[in-house]
């Protein structure tokens, strides 16, 4: 295993390195603007492999497994646009704040990663300036834009959990996250609950919070955005025909949600 040292600084992102950002769809007119933070696991050449064999970088610790086809599908069936980060969560987590320890960790789930042992403090910042900061700079900049040109913004953010963690089997096939917004996160809470094959978490399996979460307390809350996450269980989407099948289901849903913010005013038109 390739494995540079975590206290280099000289160099992250390289000329043979892609940029962290890539958007989809940005002329898109839909109100919802999708977000995937743990879309890509990419790793910058010059941290090599982090010390971390193929099979661990490919685990959902290194990114959320099939969410990428997802949502590039509901940009698509939405007309969204959609910005997501290509570079893996465990170089630096691009949904965490900076200054937590589970930013740049040290231990993922039961993997130790080498490459984040003995960080310093500037090779901390130099991934964020270099991957969290562009992403996050750019989601800023698109929301400001869409305001600027009196277009609603309801961000969604996508993500994918997996079936079983620490042993414990997750029923849920998918789950709705939120904080302070109770007006997308019951609407679309209804209408799962509304599709008869589905085990729905109301913040399950996880929950946002602005101790654990970045995306959606910053650029939505902050802001007073109407907003939510998404998680769908991996298993459900470990191929193309399952990534298709919810991008779909979830277009279909959120079509009938902007129907309904329209018929009650909350959305203009």
């Amino acid at each position: 295993m390739a494995l540079n040292t975590a206290g280099d600084t000289s160099l992250l992102l390289g000329p043979e390195d892609v940029p962290p950002v890539r958007e989809y769809n940005d002329l898109g007119r839909s109100p919802f603007l999708l977000t995937c933070d743990h879309y890509g696991r990419l790793i910058p050449q010059a941290l090599g492999d982090l010390g971390l064999p193929e099979s661990e970088l490919m685990r959902h610790i290194g990114w959320d497994i099939g969410i990428a086809g997802v949502a590039e599908r509901m940009s698509e069936d939405l007309d969204a646009h959609l910005i997501v980060q290509r570079y893996s969560r465990l170089v630096i987590d691009c949904n965490r704040p900076p200054h937590v320890a589970s930013s740049i960790p040290l231990i993922s789930e039961a993997t130790t990663v080498p490459g984040n042992e003995g960080i310093t403090r500037e090779a901390k910042e130099l991934r964020r300036a270099e991957i969290f900061d562009p992403y996050h700079r750019r989601i800023d900049a698109i929301i400001e834009a869409r305001r600027h040109n009196n277009m609603p913004t309801i961000l969604v953010s996508l993500h994918s959990f997996t079936p079983v963690y620490a042993g414990i089997a997750r029923p849920w096939h998918i789950g709705t996250l939120y904080q302070r917004d109770k007006v997308l996160p019951s609407l679309l809470l209804q209408a799962l609950r509304a599709e008869p094959d589905l085990v729905v978490g109301d913040n399950e399996p996880y929950a946002v919070s602005d101790q654990t979460d970045y995306t959606i307390p910053v650029h939505a809350e902050s802001r007073g955005l109407m907003n939510t996450g998404i998680e769908i269980r991996q298993d459900l989407i470990s191929d193309k025909a399952g990534e298709k099948a919810w991008a779909d289901r979830l277009a279909r849903i959120f079509v009938e949600i902007e129907a309904t913010l329209r018929a009650q005013k909350v959305l203009p038109g």
